[in-house]
């Protein structure tokens, strides 16, 4: 049976990146022979929802527009990638305190009501329950959890609205006073991991 890991990576930076060789360790981590990768880079830019999303969005599938249905496409595209996966791999920088702006875009692009959640007579429920996420959060010096951190409760929260309350959270942050300690330190987190 095939094991399918969605590697997601948000930090706007490619060669310099703290995150990203975090989330290569991760995903060979958990890989095995019959691992398949789907890769989502969310450096390029990703759009907005705006008024045409949100009126294709609220509208039937089977009588939307074809303008409506292109502009439901990448969203579309998303979501098939979390429905396909066992498991999400996030590299996930903060800035300013908070998530990058393109993973909120991509928040805002896959919680789609009867997609990833359905409302119910008990309120919202997530329907992408069973699967498992791996979130490494890398930072310049606001600590996980800290009054600060307005990301890591984002991503729970969000991942929790959809289903996904397998979460564990790799620490790296802090980086600019303690690169040389933080980087291993997460290191060892993913190798712990169970496959």
């Amino acid at each position: 049976m095939t094991n399918t890991i969605l590697k997601i990576n948000a930090s706007a930076r490619i060669t310099a990146s703290a995150s990203r060789p975090l989330v290569d360790r991760a995903v060979a981590k958990l890989s095995g022979a019959d691992t398949r990768v789907i890769e989502r880079d969310l450096s390029a830019a990703v759009p907005s929802v705006d008024e045409q999303w949100l009126n294709a969005n609220w509208t039937p599938a089977d009588a939307r527009t074809a303008e409506q249905t292109a502009a439901l496409e990448l969203s579309d595209t998303l979501i098939a990638e979390l429905k396909e996966a066992d498991t999400i791999v996030i590299g996930l920088p903060m800035y300013n305190f908070g998530v990058p702006a393109s993973f909120k875009a991509w928040v805002d692009l896959i919680a789609r009501n009867g997609e990833t959640f359905a409302y119910t007579d008990e309120g919202a429920k997530g329907l992408l329950e069973g699967k498992r996420a791996v979130v490494i959060v890398a930072t310049g010096g606001v600590p996980i959890g800290s009054a600060a951190d307005h990301a890591t409760p984002f991503v729970t929260t969000v991942l929790g609205f959809v289903g996904i309350t397998d979460v564990t959270f790799i620490d790296a942050a802090s980086l600019v006073a303690n690169s040389d300690t933080v980087v291993p330190k997460a290191e060892a987190a993913i190798d712990a991991l169970a496959a």
